[in-house]
């Protein structure tokens, strides 16, 4: 599932309120305020990609997300990966570590998360 920058913000503010009214997603947003026409569409539109559904409370809608942010994000990530390392994970640990300038704090922070992982993975 692909979303819009728009319609992530909204994914965004779902995860944090887990439930909102629309007047709760427009209230969350930064000045200026979108109007609630360009907010409706977004969710209608993420409704298509089922990444929200709603409940009906009398005359109104209350949406809450149909993906977790961890599973969008992972979903997100392994499409990069397959879109610009090929597939490879190794590829892109090789980008990331190099071409994101990361301290050697960063590093060793990083090696003792592959060491705990590596750990889980033995028989």
């Amino acid at each position: 599932m692909q979303l819009s920058k728009g319609e992530e913000q909204i994914m965004e503010y779902l995860w944090q309120l887990e439930q909102a009214y629309m007047k709760d997603i427009i209230e969350a947003f930064p000045d200026p305020k979108p109007k609630a026409t360009t907010v409706a569409t977004l969710l209608m539109r993420m409704q298509k990609k089922k990444a929200v559904a709603y409940h009906t409370h009398g005359n109104s809608r209350a949406y809450y997300p149909l993906v977790s942010k961890n599973d969008y994000f992972s979903q997100q990530v392994k499409g990069m990966i397959n879109n610009f390392f090929g597939g490879s994970t190794t590829q892109f640990a090789s980008f990331f570590t190099s071409a994101t300038e990361m301290s050697k704090e960063e590093l060793e922070d990083l090696r003792r998360m592959v060491d705990q992982e590596i750990k889980k993975k033995k028989p």
